[in-house]
């Protein structure tokens, strides 16, 4: 079992260290904006290999891969004279920033990255420690989340060590992330652009700069693993703490007639909005105010591991309507629901 550093990323001593255990083709975790990555050199198939084995994530999910600055872009895409114009768009409102483009793939960047696909997400965090490492290593770093496969992504550190201590080579701590749920994914070489994950860039947002409609992708249900995902964060189930996730509509009153609907065999747990009466039954765990998305949002997934901490069997959360960042909760909880 590998010794996982614990790096501070207040100390560019310690930022260095992790760059420099990037260049060697180790892997470390470190913050962005959405939450803890786990990055490798995504020109190195044997580092990302990496990736894929402390993860224990199947070699059909697709990996993103994240640059400091515009100008890298062309080390791992393509962008056609067609492509040009919609990709500058995008990227002068929204790099850096927690929106990834799936972009024709260059020759040189292996297929691994990719899951075989030839197209591959690129990102620019907006993380100020992100781009401060990113830049270091002068490399472009191929970082799904930094958790076990089909588990809650992690927003501090201490998520990360839980999952995979002793499985990877460092974690860069710089604190809770802000935003807390996965980027936005979309694929920009298709009209209507297609977008595969909601985040807390809206497809209205898109559509408003580049003129394009955007289209949200439906998957259709699939008992079998597939030979490889159109993108990642498209899976069927993922985010899943250990506890079962009962999911309800959106309101205080369904809350409580879900709890007293459990009985007293399991110990059950509640994701509770701010100000909501709590069911005297449960193991409560403070979320955010129901009408502020942004903070609902980069709360969920602590929130949900901070129930599986306390040794919850099911977790009973309200599910709010769709619309704007909302869609991207929804997705996170109905994927977290699903059975196994």
């Amino acid at each position: 079992m590998l010794e996982t550093f614990r790096l501070q990323a207040a100390n560019p001593a310690d930022v260095e260290r992790a760059a420099e255990l990037l260049r060697e083709g180790r892997l470390v975790a470190f913050a962005t904006e959405t939450v803890y990555g786990l990055g490798a050199n995504a020109l190195s198939v044997e580092a990302v290999a990496g990736i894929f084995a402390a993860k224990q994530r199947p070699a059909w999910d697709p990996l993103i891969v994240h640059i400091a600055e515009v100008e890298e872009i062309n080390r791992i895409a393509m962008i056609s004279g067609e492509l040009h114009d919609r990709v500058e768009r995008l990227a002068e409102a929204f790099w850096p920033g927690p929106l990834t483009m799936l972009l024709p793939k260059a020759a040189g960047l292996p297929d691994i990255v990719t899951a075989g696909r030839p197209l591959v997400g690129v990102r620019i965090p907006a993380h100020s420690v992100a781009r401060a490492l990113l830049r270091a290593t002068g490399l472009p770093i191929a970082a799904p989340s930094a958790n076990r496969f089909g588990h809650t992504s992690p927003t501090t550190a201490e998520h990360v060590l839980a999952d995979l201590g002793g499985r990877i080579d460092a974690v860069l701590d710089a604190g809770p992330t802000q935003v807390g749920i996965e980027s936005t994914v979309v694929d920009v070489t298709r009209t209507p652009i297609v977008q595969y994950r909601p985040g807390a860039i809206t497809p209205q947002q898109i559509e408003a700069v580049c003129g394009a409609s955007v289209e949200v992708y439906v998957p259709a249900p699939e008992n079998r693993a597939p030979e490889s995902l159109p993108s990642p964060g498209v899976g069927i189930r993922h985010y899943a703490p250990r506890a079962g996730v009962l999911l309800v509509e959106g309101t205080m009153e369904a809350v409580l007639r879900k709890v007293s609907e459990q009985g007293g065999a399991e110990k059950i747990g509640v994701l509770l909005p701010t100000g909501w009466p709590a069911p005297e039954v449960a193991v409560v765990q403070p979320w955010a105010a129901w009408d502020e998305p942004g903070r609902l949002a980069a709360t969920l997934f602590a929130g949900l591991r901070a129930l599986d901490a306390r040794g919850v069997d099911v977790i009973v959360c309200p599910l709010p309507g769709p619309g704007g960042v909302f869609d991207a909760i929804r997705d996170r909880l109905l994927k977290a629901a699903r059975e196994k």
